[in-house]
């Protein structure tokens, strides 16, 4: 059984969503946000790192997943996400915590299929396949999303190692 603690980094509000995956099963455990009010970036980062150790000390999860910093059409705002990332990485190092990062691409391709897939359809996909009666809130379903994208991963990793051996080019 692994809990999984996903993260989906913001200089403004981080989302943040927690699934449990045993035997190829997914179970929702808790989601939600962490806002960012304060004008000074300092001060947002202390929000961001208290915020992630705050949910990892409660839940005590087993894995961290992260989305990777995208090229952003404005410099400045690259910079502070990767900032934010850099803040949640920290808590997560500091209580031990192994970390996996994952394009956005990559999350959509895993959730969705296609790796260009909109948001609506990563939202609505998260709410499927955690069987979610309601919409998440948008930031909450992209770390929800992480963590389901680094369980598939996972899924995919333990197969290909079961794998003993391969046969004519095929896998056995």
């Amino acid at each position: 059984m692994s809990l999984i603690l996903g993260i989906d980094p913001g200089s403004r509000i981080t989302g943040y969503g927690l699934i449990r995956y045993q035997n190829n099963r997914l179970e929702y455990v808790a989601s939600g946000c962490i806002r960012l009010k304060s004008d000074q970036l300092a001060e947002r980062l202390h929000v961001i790192f208290q915020g992630v150790t705050q949910i990892i000390q409660q839940f005590g999860p087993d894995e961290f997943a992260i989305e990777e910093v995208f090229l952003a059409k404005n410099a400045s705002s690259a910079l502070k996400l990767g900032q934010a990332r850099g803040a949640a990485i920290v808590a997560a190092g500091n209580c031990q915590l192994p970390v996996s990062e994952y394009s956005a691409r990559k999350v959509k391709q895993a959730l969705v299929g296609n790796g260009g897939a909109e948001k609506f359809q990563v939202q609505h996909m998260v709410k499927q396949m955690l069987k979610l009666e309601g919409e998440p809130q948008a930031d909450a379903a992209d770390a929800l999303a992480i963590a389901l994208c680094h369980a598939h991963t996972h899924q995919v990793l333990m197969k290909v190692a079961g794998a003993s051996h391969s046969r004519r080019g095929r896998l056995k």
